[in-house]
């Protein structure tokens, strides 16, 4: 198991998890209108041209909920490398596998405590 090290491992994820938040917060702006409260227009959209906006909408609003997820995790990571506590898992305290902060920089969590073995 390759551990991280825990000097340079923040210093080494934090642009890559600087640079997710700012492409997560730059999506979230440009996907408002798709978003926003389908109008009640019913001459220019009709009944299933309405049926389908709004699931458009719906969809849209499930993926800016996720987006958002995504971003408090993010943040929580950073704040983590601010601490000096990035690297280590949240519930056991062991230092996160290097391969799975590549694969996440965000992940809070090792590989067996994510798995419910711990």
């Amino acid at each position: 198991m390759i551990l991280p090290d825990n000097g340079n491992t923040g210093g080494r994820f934090e642009p890559k998890l600087r640079a997710e938040i700012d492409e997560l917060r730059a999506q979230s702006g440009a996907t408002t209108s798709d978003r926003a409260p389908v109008a009640l227009d019913q001459q220019s959209v009709g009944r299933l041209s309405r049926m389908d906006a709004m699931q458009a909408q719906a969809m849209a609003q499930a993926t800016e909920r996720r987006r958002h997820q995504r971003i408090q995790q993010v943040e929580a990571a950073l704040k983590r490398i601010g601490a000096g506590e990035y690297g280590f898992c949240l519930s056991c305290g062991d230092a996160i596998e290097m391969r799975r902060l590549e694969a996440d920089p965000a992940a809070p969590l090792c590989l067996s405590c994510s798995r419910g073995e711990r």
